[in-house]
């Protein structure tokens, strides 16, 4: 049993430890809730790269190559992939050409294997379309120098654009 004194001093310790904030645990029994919202938009996005693509030594007879695109879109996304003519002076989609110096050398890029369907850069006419989902998708760009051009000796080169549109 406590005396009158040990009780006044519990009861100053006890004042003391409100003052300071040292309340036991239970003093804290009530809680208060909210909720806020977390919001993101995710827009529709692709990335696209090359490989370039290079014949062996030309010597007038057919010449094939193949080169990468790898796309990599957002899931769901649709794409179309389309190639532009080049850089050469009266280069077109179906007709591309080489330079070297004034030279120039033809030739064409298929989005088959067979080498049959020209590729474009007219969305929905000679493009390649697919579906994002996520991951790279590798396409492969077939090109082919025709037989029976016997062109000034050097070194034949072109940039294509590769376009893709989602």
């Amino acid at each position: 049993m406590m005396r009158r004194g040990q009780r006044k001093v519990a009861h100053r310790w006890a004042a003391i430890a409100l003052v300071f904030g040292l309340q036991s645990e239970f003093a804290f029994a009530a809680t208060a809730n909210t909720t806020f919202t977390v919001s993101v938009a995710v827009p529709a996005t692709c990335v696209i790269s090359a490989t370039a693509l290079s014949f062996v030594a030309y010597t007038g007879v057919v010449d094939v190559a193949t080169s990468s695109i790898s796309m990599t879109c957002s899931n769901t996304t649709k794409y179309n992939v389309g190639l532009n003519a080049g850089l050469a002076s009266g280069a077109t989609v179906s007709t591309r050409r080489m330079s070297s110096g004034a030279s120039l050398l033809s030739y064409s890029l298929y989005s088959d294997a067979s080498r049959t369907l020209n590729w474009g850069q007219t969305v929905g006419t000679d493009t390649v379309t697919g579906t994002g989902n996520g991951t790279a998708q590798v396409l492969t760009v077939y090109g082919r120098v025709p037989a029976g051009q016997f062109v000034t000796p050097g070194n034949y080169n072109d940039t294509v654009i590769a376009t893709v549109t989602y």
